[in-house]
Formats: C-alpha cells, structure tokens, sequence
C-alpha cells in the first residue's frame, strides 16, 4: 500500500485550524495539552490512548496520539514514500535514532507528519509550543535519514480530527481527560508506559476513574 508524505504541512482542513489559533481563547485552551482517553473507549482506536493536540478552533481540533506504535519503521516509511537520499545513515541509526513510528490517529492515516524539537525549522513547519513544532514535507524525513535533522522527533501516520464541538461534547460525555502535556512523553520512544505514567501522576489509578462515557 502506498504511502504519502504531505508536500504541505497539514492538510488544507488543518490548515484552517491552525489559522484560527488565536481566534477565541475559549475554543484554543486544549491546544498544546493531552488528552487522556477514560475507560469507557473500550473498542475505540482511542482506547488507553493519549493525544497530544495541536490546534483547538471554532471550527474543531486536531492532534495525535503518542502512544500507538505503528507497524513499520522510519527506514521502511522512506522506503514505501521512495524518498531519494545523498546519504543515508544505516538502518539501524535511522529507527534509533527516530524511534518508532506511531499511529497519530484515523484521519489520513496513511500520511506522515513529524512532531518535533526547536532545533528545526523550515517553511512549512508550524510551531506548536515553544518546544514542539510540526512539519510534514519529504524534506523533513529526508534530513532526518540523512543524520542532520531535528534533535527530538514523533514520527505519526495519520491524525485525530473533530468537528466543530464535537472535542468539547466529547469532554462532557466523560470521554477524555484534558490534562497538561509534557513535551518530554511527545518524544518518549518508549510508548508502554504513558497512559499508566499520566493517571499515576494524577495521583489516581485508572481503576478510579469513572467508566460511563461516550465515544471517541
């Protein structure tokens, strides 16, 4: 199955979001935070899952998850994409390096978007906080395997998208738990860990948490 890699750096949906970032405080105060998905998710792409949002509008959100790893690495990604090199670093220092790629959610999941450190940036790449940016072009993943690309990196298939209210319904329904990220669990490569990590540092289990919710 082909793969793409966005010449822009979101889709012109996103896009729209991300311009209306400053719109109303009110609809942008879940961008830069995590969701939490509750039990109730039991069947959903989003169970146990954690998203970290990137842009909250009138219009809706997007995000990616940061804990679903996907079946493929970086260097098979490069392959499927057929991106050219000068150079390439080994196999093996490319998936080290870049850690596994995740699953970022059902929306163009056979897309690829990078989430990473400051140290990078290019025309196309949209800054999310002060330490996470977004750039989804082939010249990203191309410096990357090439050894000269940015420091920190989430590499993502696809997105998390809602509607206009959908996010907000969504929270009142019990379905997600807006708590504030931390951009060192956006580049964990170990992505076990992280939804237990987040409900312990709440300071409660997730056997506490309530159960009755909606759908993701």
């Amino acid at each position: 199955m082909a793969l793409a890699i966005s010449a822009l750096p979101v889709t012109l949906e996103s896009m729209q979001l991300m311009a209306k970032r400053s719109e109303s405080a009110q609809n942008g105060d879940l961008e830069g935070r995590f969701l939490v998905a509750m039990p109730g998710m039991l069947t959903s792409v989003f169970a146990d899952s954690v998203v970290y949002v990137c842009a909250h509008g009138v219009d809706g959100a997007m995000g990616f998850l940061i804990n679903k790893p996907a079946p493929m690495t970086l260097s098979e990604l490069v392959g499927h994409a057929g991106i050219d090199t000068e150079i390439m670093l080994t196999r093996q220092a490319v998936d080290a390096s870049a850690g596994p790629v995740r699953i970022g959610g059902p929306v163009d999941e056979h897309r690829g978007f990078v989430l990473h450190s400051a140290d990078y940036v290019i025309d196309a790449t949209i800054p999310i906080s002060d330490r996470i940016y977004l750039t989804s072009t082939l010249e990203i993943l191309r410096s990357i395997v090439e050894g000269h690309g940015p420091r920190q990196t989430a590499i993502a298939l696809g997105y998390s998208g809602w509607g206009a209210g959908q996010l907000e319904r969504e929270i009142r329904e019990n379905a997600w738990l807006p708590v504030d990220a931390d951009p060192a669990l956006v580049f964990d490569h170990d992505n076990d860990g992280k939804y237990e990590a987040l409900i312990a540092g709440l300071g409660i289990g997730a056997a506490n948490l309530i159960r009755e919710g909606g759908n993701a």
